[in-house]
């Protein structure tokens, strides 16, 4: 969508009709994501791609009925052994498309998402592919506001929580719910498309602690790097596949590395010489979570330290020490679920009390 958006916002800024289709769901060896999109607009012009080749001559023809009928479509593309001419993709994967109109009478919000998108600011997308609600109706959700509607006040507050989940970790595919956003109900299928980056997790010190932060990061959709000073404990060998694995001292990393608000900090260093310049650095920056290891005798000390480095009662507020919240972990993978507890309830404004100490809603409604 990203590499076809300039195209798409001329035609929307001409109120030039296209039809967009787009990849919603896909199983076994799929040629392209959810997300990957295709247009056709004013003249037959098309941009974009959904299969690499194999059925866009197809999807084109879709894209041009459904701008003349101005009704969504939602059509299934698979391998096809009893009609060798049908057509289909030859990989013998199976794609799931929504071939809708854009128009901005049809898609008042497309024209707010497409500025967005170019300015880089996170926004995410649900859209109505199948059920008892108006198939193609979209909603935008950012992280303050929302806009478009997709047919009832019910499912727009559902379809909200999970599309600022789904954004908070730039994460993409179909949710289903009740005909009111009812959770356990697959009668609505929406599509969450977000375009935002997966947020970074960085975890400073290669121990076993860090192998384990590391796997339940990569388990929450976060884009994993460990970073330590010491290159016989950096090994990639010693980490799951997809972490990054930096040899290099943790301040200067960090010094060197962009962070933003959705940017999660894990000091498992257990030293001073490392930890506290690199926490001077990372408590004078941008993140949403600064987490760091050690006993209580070691949090006073460095503490002290801190404030010997001359930080201010703020910044030092932010600091999460010691790190996770109070689950009783022993092994190191009993802490990383109690460091990944503390970081979600941190991002969601949970207290960490258990469920059944609490009243009210579970999921607070989203504005």
């Amino acid at each position: 969508m990203r590499e076809i958006l300039p195209a798409l916002s001329a035609w929307y800024a001409a109120g030039a009709p296209f039809g967009l289709a787009t990849v919603v769901a896909v199983s076994r060896s799929a040629p392209r994501d959810p997300g990957a999109a295709m247009a056709v607009g004013p003249d037959d012009e098309v941009v974009g791609s959904v299969s690499g080749g194999c059925v866009e001559g197809a999807v084109f023809e879709l894209a041009r009925e459904v701008v003349a009928s101005g009704e969504a479509h939602l059509q299934t593309f698979g391998y096809s052994d009893e009609d060798a001419f049908a057509v289909g993709l030859t990989c013998g994967g199976e794609i799931t498309l929504l071939v809708r109109p854009v128009t901005p009478a049809l898609d008042p919000v497309f024209g707010e998402v497409a500025e967005s998108v170019t300015a880089g600011r996170p926004v995410t997308v649900a859209t109505v592919t199948d059920g008892p609600a108006p198939r193609g109706a979209a909603l935008a959700v950012w992280p303050d506001r929302v806009a478009g509607t997709l047919g009832t006040t019910g499912l727009d507050v559902a379809v909200t929580a999970d599309a600022r989940g789904e954004l908070a970790l730039g994460a993409t595919g179909l949710r289903h719910y009740g005909p009111r956003g009812e959770r356990r109900e697959d009668a609505v299928s929406v599509f969450l498309h977000s375009f935002a980056p997966p947020p970074r997790m960085l975890v400073f010190g290669a121990i076993d602690y860090a192998a384990a932060v590391a796997r339940i990061g990569d388990f929450l959709g976060y884009r994993v790097t460990v970073c330590d000073a010491r290159p016989v404990f950096a090994t990639p060998k010693r980490f799951p596949p997809g972490v990054e694995v930096v040899v290099d001292w943790p301040h200067r990393y960090l010094q060197g590395a962009g962070t933003d608000e959705r940017t999660v900090i894990c000091v498992l260093t257990h030293d001073p010489k490392f930890d506290v310049p690199l926490l001077q650095e990372a408590l004078r920056r941008p993140a949403a979570y600064i987490g760091a290891m050690g006993s209580r005798r070691t949090h006073e000390d460095r503490m002290r330290r801190l404030v010997d480095a001359g930080l201010t009662d703020r910044q030092l507020s932010r600091l999460r020490s010691p790190v996770g919240l109070d689950l009783g972990a022993r092994t190191p993978e009993e802490v990383a679920v109690s460091v990944a507890a503390e970081i979600v309830a941190l991002r969601w404004g949970g207290t960490g009390s258990p469920l059944t100490a609490t009243a009210g809603a579970i999921h607070p409604e989203a504005t």
